[in-house]
């Protein structure tokens, strides 16, 4: 209905909806309207809710699982990279399998297995078991993330700009509901089962979904370039570039949020209280920027969506950087952060669809890139927060955004010889 509203070409169309119930492989019909793509894409959002909502749970739930397994608060937090290394594992395994296989099993396939992780995630009382559930949730979650962002543009083409945010304007509520739902599940039921087992029981109608539409075919136009002999190899450099640009914002993304809060209690900002104020106002800026991305996509290119954003993104470390522990150059740099950064994982893929054909094994190196910048930033920022101090953080990311505007910029001419807008 959002997008309904956003895009009045959906109550304008008058084409009927219809859904072709096969399991065949095919390419969509000229007479799909907008609003029966739409829908095909229904099952992909609710997708990307129920994994915001699974990764995002982990952390609520860490002190339970700890005692669960009998493990302290430090062993048990291990199982935070064995997801993160099963998400990059699924990315490299979900490439492939999206460019062999029809698309709607395979996700399906990789959503049964993220459910059936979420059931017994519960009943594991080995720390090193758990590990490797969670290192399984991780490549389900890859394989989902690569079909979700491949399908979607195979299926809406170059209009998928605003459906694209959407996706993962989806991702990014479950995120802002699973602490929210562990609170209220916890203090209903005293103790953590039923979180995981009712996100369990929420990927059921997505798979049933799944079975019952088809997939969407890969683009003419990559079928095309295929039968002429190109390869995607002629693509490479761009698609290291797109990677590194990935890796940057994805690792100021989350090594921001990560350690927002450690950053303000650090500096004295206030009270604790004070600090998780602080931030839900990133996550806050964050989602309302991934809401406000969906109309302006429908106006602005790509490239024009990404320059104001990574400028956006400069602008607020560096006030942070110039005026370090000024609390209205840290709120206000804190919003306007997450407000920058909310929409660049997106239109850097819409951005990739206007210059070369997007596959699955294109959509998981850059998924790859994004995830290493996901384990590696944060990190860099640990190792340094203590020995060097609070305002590392700060300095870190203030040299990650300016290396990713330049290099977007290097992107731009490079990219000139590809197709383009």
């Amino acid at each position: 209905m959002l997008l309904g509203f956003l895009y009045p070409k959906f109550n304008q169309t008058t084409d009927r909806i219809t859904l072709k119930m096969t399991t065949s492989t095919n390419s969509l019909s000229p007479a799909d309207s907008n609003s029966g793509k739409l829908l095909r894409a229904l099952p992909y959002y609710a997708a990307y809710l129920i994994m915001g909502l699974s990764l995002s749970v982990i952390g609520p739930t860490l002190l339970s699982l700890a005692e669960q397994t009998g493990s302290s608060l430090s062993e048990i937090s291990i199982i935070i990279a064995g997801n993160s290394l099963g998400v990059v594992l699924g990315s490299l395994l979900g490439g492939r399998l999206y460019d062999r296989w029809r698309g709607h099993p395979v996700f399906a396939i990789a959503a049964a297995i993220l459910g059936g992780v979420l059931l017994t995630i519960p009943l594991i009382p080995s720390r090193w078991v758990m590990v490797m559930m969670m290192v399984l949730l991780g490549a389900g979650v890859g394989v989902m993330d690569v079909g979700g962002n491949t399908l979607i543009v195979w299926l809406f083409g170059k209009a998928v700009g605003p459906f694209m945010n959407a996706l993962h304007l989806s991702f990014g509520v479950g995120a802002l509901l699973a602490p929210l739902l562990a609170d209220r599940v916890v203090v209903a039921t005293g103790e953590i089962n039923w979180v995981y087992w009712i996100l369990a029981g929420l990927t059921v109608p997505v798979l049933v979904w799944l079975t019952r539409i088809s997939s969407p075919g890969r683009p003419a136009l990559q079928k095309e370039e295929e039968a002429n002999g190109q390869s995607i190899r002629q693509y490479s450099l761009l698609i290291v570039m797109l990677a590194a640009l990935f890796f940057l914002h994805t690792g100021t993304e989350l090594g921001f949020g990560n350690w927002i809060f450690s950053y303000a209690v650090a500096i004295k900002i206030g009270p604790d209280t004070v600090a998780r104020l602080l931030n839900s106002v990133y996550w806050g800026g964050f989602t309302l920027g991934r809401v406000i991305a969906i109309p302006l996509a429908l106006k602005m290119k790509p490239k024009t969506m990404l320059l104001l954003d990574l400028i956006g993104a400069v602008a607020s470390v560096t006030l942070m950087l110039l005026l370090p522990g000024w609390p209205p150059g840290v709120w206000i740099g804190t919003f306007g952060l997450g407000l920058s950064i909310a929409s660049m994982f997106p239109t850097c893929l819409n951005f990739a669809e206007r210059r070369m054909p997007i596959t699955g094994r294109v959509t998981s190196y850059l998924l790859i890139g994004a995830n290493a910048g996901a384990m590696v930033l944060p990190w860099v920022v640990g190792q340094l927060f203590e020995p060097v101090g609070p305002q590392s953080l700060i300095i870190v990311l203030e040299v990650a955004v300016v290396l990713a505007l330049a290099l977007f910029l290097g992107i731009t001419r490079y990219s000139r010889q590809f197709k383009d807008e």
